[in-house]
Parts: structure tokens; sequence; C-alpha cells
């Protein structure tokens, strides 16, 4: 039900592409970019990944802290004279403390480090987002010129047949055809409508798949221009490949999460060395008793000022195998992403020759219906002719017709097919 009232809602838009903004394969690109999920969910993960660094400088830095307490005790006590009696006590505290990390088995310096690696691949994940968002909008734009071409030889093959229907009901007032062949030609003329409305369909959903990649809202007047450099040379894939190793994002990103991996193997390792940390302190306090004669507050605070400072060495024995555990963990987590940067490495070499092969074969399939669509029309033409002068018969114009559409959808077909594979070719060749 959704796609259906998209639909419509889309058809309405259409209607009026006079009113409709047009938008560039450019305009499309940069408006997914900008506004697509994924790539939006990415900056958010790169923004966690900055904040991921700054955290890891942070434990470089001191902790100092501030106490202060307060306490009351009611009840009786054991007195100088070996004697109880009621005493009721308060006490007061001030001070601060002061721990600062001197050495951190190298845990420190090492988890910066992969901070600082992991941040750099999702800087690359951001920007394999957007080139993943680019390669599709490319091919859904290049899917809506299609199917507005295809509505255009399905408007075609209609126009030739009312043509044929108006001639026939001339021919038919004269008195020269059976009331026959104008149900024929109607019938005909009704096929080719319904061939129209199809192509209609076909041409809405694909500027409908388009509109949802660019996340554009429903009420968006859309249409496309025609694109003013269809035709692109074809690039050789092994050139294409080793351009695309160096600069395509996702590439980038895979090599890089190798190098971060690796790195965590040493932050893990970092368990087994000794740690040494500094902690100094400062402080003082106000002790009252009932019915002893006690200093003053002030005179206390300063009589009872005391000053602290010392080291601390944190030397690991026997941690239950957890350090030895999470280094096992780690180096199964780099072969993991090794061989899924072996993955990305051979599906970009897979997809850079089949676009070129498809694109090689799209191109000569091209050539071919270009040439078959000159000779259909002319023979169209030329049967047209015969059949207007009663030297063919209906069978006969009907076949030339039907090759002669069929040529055009087949040029169309490989014309858009060879542009396609061009185009992702020369997208992994400018990454």
């Amino acid at each position: 039900m959704k796609r259906i009232l998209l639909l419509i809602t889309t058809a309405a838009a259409i209607a009026t592409t006079a009113a409709a903004r047009q938008w560039s394969l450019d305009d499309c690109i940069a408006y997914a970019i900008d506004h697509n999920i994924e790539v939006r969910q990415r900056i958010v993960s790169q923004q966690q990944g900055e904040l991921s660094v700054t955290e890891a400088k942070d434990q470089f830095l001191p902790q100092l802290s501030g106490y202060s307490s307060q306490n009351f005790n009611f009840g009786r006590g054991l007195t100088a004279d070996n004697t109880y009696a009621n005493r009721n006590t308060s006490s007061f505290s001030v001070g601060a403390s002061l721990s600062m990390p001197v050495f951190q088995g190298l845990r420190a310096i090492r988890n910066l480090e992969y901070s600082r690696i992991s941040l750099r691949a999702l800087v690359e994940r951001t920007e394999a987002a957007k080139e993943n968002v680019t390669l599709n909008v490319i091919g859904a734009y290049l899917q809506a010129l299609y199917a507005s071409e295809m509505l255009r030889v399905a408007n075609i093959n209609l126009a030739i047949s009312n043509d044929e229907l108006a001639r026939r009901r001339q021919l038919l007032e004269a008195g020269k055809i059976p009331e026959l062949d104008i149900f024929e030609a109607e019938s005909q003329v009704a096929r080719d409508e319904l061939s129209v409305v199809n192509a209609e369909n076909d041409s809405i959903l694909a500027l409908v798949d388009l509109s949802q990649l660019l996340n554009l809202p429903a009420s968006e007047e859309f249409s496309v221009l025609p694109l003013n450099n269809g035709r692109l040379p074809l690039l050789d894939p092994e050139e294409v490949f080793a351009n695309a190793m160096q600069n395509n994002h996702s590439i980038r990103a895979g090599r890089i999460e190798k190098e971060a991996a690796d790195k965590y193997i040493d932050v893990t390792r970092s368990g087994y060395i000794p740690t040494l940390s500094l902690s100094a302190g400062v402080g003082t306090n106000y002790y009252k008793t009932s019915g002893l004669d006690n200093e003053n507050f002030g005179a206390q605070m300063r009589h009872n000022f005391s000053k602290s400072i010392g080291f601390s060495l944190s030397v690991p024995i026997f941690d239950r195998f957890g350090t030895r555990n999470n280094i096992r963990r780690a180096k199964a987590q780099a072969a993991v992403t090794a061989l899924q940067f072996d993955d990305a490495r051979n599906n970009l070499y897979k997809a850079i020759t089949q676009a070129y092969t498809q694109a090689v074969g799209a191109e000569k399939k091209h050539s071919a219906a270009t040439h078959a669509t000159a000779s259909a029309q002319a023979a169209f033409e030329a049967m047209q002719v015969k059949y207007n002068n009663g030297r063919a018969n209906a069978t006969e114009f009907a076949k030339a017709k039907s090759d002669y559409t069929t040529a055009l959808a087949n040029e169309v077909q490989a014309k858009y097919e060879a542009m396609l594979r061009a185009r992702i070719l020369d997208f992994y060749n400018k990454q």
C-alpha cells in the first residue's frame, strides 16, 4: 500500500514536470551524500572515534580530588582515669589528594596509538559510505534515464499504430477495406497503449527508487536531466584496479583496520608489564570531645596539617591467564580483519573486471543494435510505402513495424548498459 501511495504521489509530480525541479547527476549525488542515513551514521561513529582519542590522551593526566567530612559520635567512652563516662565527640577533616601515573606498562601510549589508527579507519569508512552512495545513485539515475527512453520508444510504437488506424479509417470511408481491418488496427492501438502505460509505470518507479535513494520528501516534484557526457571511454581494468587499490576508501579503511588490529595486540600485551604511580596529599582535621579541654578549631587545623607523598608499584604475577587470553583473542581478531581485507580486495578486482567485460560486450551490442536500428528503420519506411500503395499486406507491415521498434528498444538497452559499466570503471579509477 505504501508503495502504491508513493507511486501515485510521484505520478502526480511527473504530470507537472514543467514546474518540477530538474536534477542533474551531480545534484543527485551531492544531495544523497548529505541526506543518506548510513553516511550520517558513519559521521557519528567518526565523532565517537575522536572522543576515544581524547579519552586516551586524558589517561596521561593526573587525578586531583578534594575531600571534606564531618562526624559526630554519641555514647559512653573510657576516660583517662580508667572509668566510663558519657563522651560526645565530633571531628572534621579536609584535604586534597593527587594521583598521577608515572609508568603504565606502555598501555596508555599503545592505547593512544590504537585510538588514533582506529579514528583514521573510521574517517575512511565515512568516505567509503559516500562512495557507495555515489555508485548507487549513478545506477539509479541511469535506470531513470533508460526507463524514460523506453517510454519514448513505446510512444513511437503507439504513434505508428495511431497513424495506421487513421489511414485505415480513411480507406474504410472510401469503401476500399472491410470493417474488420479497423478492428485489427484498433486492437493494435489498444495493445500499444497498454505498453505505453507499462512504460510510464516503469519510468515512475525508476524515479521513485531514485528519490528514495536521495531520501527526498514524497511531495517533491522530481525529474532528471540527460547526461551531457553520456559516453565515456573504456579504461584498462588493470590500471583501474591499481588506482582503486590506492584510492578506494573501503580498501584504505581495510588496510588501516589491519594496522589497528595489530596495534591492539600490543595493547593487550601491556598487561604483562608492571605499572608505577605517584600519589600525594595534604589535609588537616579538628577533633572535639565533650567534657575535655579541647584546643580551638583554628589551632587544631594549623597543628594537624599534614602532607604525604608516595609511589605505588604493581607487578602482575598471575591474573588467571586474563592477559594471555586477551592476546589470543586480539590475534584471532587480527586474522579475521586480514581475511576481510583480502576478501574486499578480491571483490574489488571482480567488480572492476566484470564491469570491463560487460562494458565491452555492451559496446559491441550497442554498435550492432545501432546498425540494426538503421536497417530496421529503412526497411520499415520502405515497407510503409509498399503497404500504403497496396503492394504489401498487413502482416508484412506489422512485422516490419515490430522489427523496427524492437531494434530501437535493443539499442536503448545496450546504450545504457554500456554507459553504466563505463561509469563504474571511471568511478573506481577516479576515487
